[in-house]
């Protein structure tokens, strides 16, 4: 029997440091559109609301400069998060079109509060590895947070001796606890249980925790050598023992050149829409997979008219015929 997909639509962009990702959605229907492809009305949508009018209260950045809006950012974790649990209970599979990618902590808190009893594992197809908390950030945007925000990570005690320790503000401190627990449970993920695909562009901080917790990194030349398929295959053998598994695809993954510069922060030597394709086929075919994420498409930046666009809609497409065929 088909699965019943629902699409999750959540425009915010509180946590990027670039404007423009929440019209990111909507550049991916356009993509339908122009397609003349019926998809965006064959799925019941839900809409999630945003907060992007904070974007214009200068007082309230500065009022956290190391997790720059982080009180937008909890409350968008937990309208997410509700919408994800409630589609989970309700025997749906979700797909969430985000802006930017602090958003997918609101996903994955409404996976572990639909199933707050099951292991959860991640793959995270991204050049970044959104490890950095507020005590690590460079920038204090939330968008490079979600992963840390999932594993409960806190301050020197979980980043090591002699790299970053900013000195964040109670008010920021008071936010980031808040943010870990939404959902009811914190923290919602191990470390072990996190598989990169297309990492390559990470700082210090982040590098010691992906070697302390025990995340696995496939590299770009790596995966492609092996072949995408059996990268797959590899990275499921990694997940084995978790209950469920969560996919977050962010298009920075894909290399700008190949494809577009559409996105906030295009890291070069990246996947091309193929060998995405190619491994979202066997991933996506696992049972355990519960939901399925695409996020920071930028048409403000997109030099190529709608291109990055384009390939997030080919991508879901092809990843949503997986999702109806296996799951």
């Amino acid at each position: 029997m088909m699965c019943k997909i629902k699409l999750i639509d959540v425009p915010s962009e509180i946590g990027a440091g670039t404007r423009g990702s929440s019209l990111g959605v909507g550049a991916i229907k356009t993509a339908a559109e122009n397609a003349k492809n019926e998809y965006f009305r064959r799925y019941p949508v839900q809409h999630v609301a945003h907060e992007n009018d904070l974007l214009f209260d200068t007082e309230l950045e500065e009022a956290t400069p190391h997790a720059k809006r982080i009180e937008g950012v909890v409350r968008q974790y937990e309208r997410t998060s509700d919408i994800v649990a409630n589609a989970l209970r309700t025997g749906h599979f979700p797909i969430v079109l985000t802006g930017d990618h602090s958003n997918a902590g609101g996903t994955i808190s409404g996976l572990t509060k639909a199933y707050p009893d099951k292991s959860l594992g991640i793959i995270w197809i991204d050049a970044h590895a959104d490890l950095h908390t507020p005590y690590t950030s460079p920038s204090g945007n939330m968008h490079g947070m979600p992963l840390a925000a999932m594993l409960g990570l806190n301050e020197q005690g979980r980043i090591g001796f002699g790299l970053r320790a900013n000195a964040i503000n109670m008010q920021t401190k008071k936010a980031w606890e808040v943010l870990k627990s939404v959902g009811g449970k914190s923290p919602k993920v191990d470390g072990k249980d996190i598989v990169f695909l297309a990492l390559r562009d990470t700082e210090e901080e982040e590098d010691y925790l992906i070697e302390e917790e025990g995340m696995t990194v496939f590299k770009v030349d790596v995966a492609r050598e092996r072949g995408m398929k059996n990268t797959a295959k590899q990275a499921l053998r990694v997940l084995k023992d978790v209950d469920m598994i969560h996919v977050s695809f962010d298009v920075d993954s894909l290399d700008p050149e190949k494809t577009s510069h559409g996105t906030g922060t295009p890291v070069p030597n990246g996947l091309d829409i193929q060998e995405v394709i190619a491994f979202l086929s066997v991933i996506l075919s696992e049972p355990k997979v519960c939901c399925f994420e695409i996020t920071e498409v930028n048409p403000t930046l997109d030099e190529k008219r709608n291109a990055m666009g384009e390939a997030a809609f080919k991508i879901l497409h092809e990843a949503t015929r997986v999702i109806e065929a296996f799951q």
